[in-house]
């Protein structure tokens, strides 16, 4: 140890500093001077503050053919930007299904990088009607993911539970981590009669913002890339739900790849941020009271 370490500071200046010009220590800092730079420190932390985003997006992504999953988390992932993925266990182009376990290290990065989950349904059952039958509430639904048929299937309120649950227990089971209690119908759609059977075994619905549907699932050559970006970019509002997939089969010209980043760039030049559904006003109430 150096002599001078040991040398209590002389009073009134602050303790000396080192690596001065000519390799010795540097002169001591006056304490006013000090105080300047603290103040100077404040207004700098205090402008920082002032000019924090304000202004937040929730971007969404709900499976799908994965063909583009590992693009989209590249692109995530050096934007530092964080969203919120809607689990089904939907077919793959490799011929699997996007929670099998050929997937699982996807999802397991995922949570690790801090993204949020929530429920797609297992087998991507699309409500179709409502049911009344001895007094009780069932539904229609069309499936179009698993083994099963793609016709009508009809299942009461505890199977519509087990069937939000699912994708949770595999996500559960593949990370360690637990999703949200928040699940998205797919095609969002719904009655009040399903909504309020996923609310009564936990689960509440997220749909998306008008101007948050980015058009992934749209027909090309009717919506080009170049003019849903254009909307999105003109249109997306502070608060706004963004939804988009993890592939589409049916869109020729695939959106993620010439979309993705030009959106996010473009959203961050004008002062938006990005969170998880975690982190939405109009949710936060509902996950803390409902923990899965």
């Amino acid at each position: 140890m150096r002599q001078e370490d040991d040398v209590p500071p002389r009073r009134g200046f602050a303790a000396p500093l080192r690596g001065g010009a000519a390799g010795g220590p540097a002169k001591p800092v006056p304490r006013r001077l000090l105080r300047w730079r603290l103040a100077l420190s404040c207004i700098v932390l205090a402008t920082a503050s002032a000019n924090a985003c304000d202004k937040p997006v929730y971007l969404t992504f709900d499976t799908g053919h994965m063909g583009v999953a590992p693009m989209v988390a590249e692109v995530l992932k050096r934007q530092g930007v964080k969203v919120t993925f809607f689990l089904a266990n939907e077919p793959t182009r490799t011929g699997g299904s996007s929670l099998d376990d050929v997937w699982a290290p996807w999802w397991k990065a995922r949570a690790a990088e801090g993204h949020a989950f929530g429920s797609h349904t297992w087998d991507h059952w699309i409500w179709r009607g409502d049911l009344s039958r001895g007094g009780k509430t069932g539904f229609v639904f069309q499936p179009t993911a698993g083994n099963g048929p793609r016709g009508r299937l009809e299942a009461d309120a505890q199977d519509y539970c087990t069937e939000l649950s699912r994708p949770m227990q595999r996500l559960e089971a593949i990370t360690g981590q637990r999703g949200l209690p928040l699940f998205r119908a797919p095609g969002g759609k719904t009655s009040k009669a399903l909504l309020e059977a996923a609310g009564r075994c936990g689960y509440k619905h997220v749909g998306w913002s008008p101007a948050g549907f980015l058009g992934d699932e749209l027909p090309s050559d009717a919506h080009p890339n170049d003019e849903l970006l254009a909307k999105a970019l003109r249109d997306i509002r502070r608060g706004d739900v963004l939804l988009a997939h993890l592939g589409i089969w049916s869109r020729q010209d695939p959106w993620a790849p010439a979309v993705l980043e030009p959106l996010i760039e473009g959203l961050k030049q004008r002062g938006f941020c990005f969170a998880t559904l975690a982190e939405h006003p109009a949710h936060r109430g509902w996950i803390e009271s409902h923990p899965r």
